[in-house]
């Protein structure tokens, strides 16, 4: 089953997708073990503020304050 995930660095977003699986373990459902490479390089890609190498792999998006202080 496809989720998504939202990872948040700094100002920025990104909506990672991946796949679910029951592998009929007492710990499914689980994430492909590239699902979870796929979401730390785009943590570090935004980290970094590589939005080029984070929108390969998610959709980004740019966070900004409505109002503040």
């Amino acid at each position: 089953m496809k989720q998504t995930l939202l990872i948040h660095e700094g100002q920025w977003a990104a909506q990672v997708i991946y796949e679910e699986y029951d592998d009929g373990s007492e710990f499914a459902p689980i994430m492909k073990k590239e699902d979870a490479l796929k979401m730390d390089r785009v943590r570090l890609a935004l980290r970094r503020g590589d939005v080029t190498a984070a929108a390969k792999e998610s959709k980004v998006f740019q966070m900004m304050p409505m109002a503040g202080e």
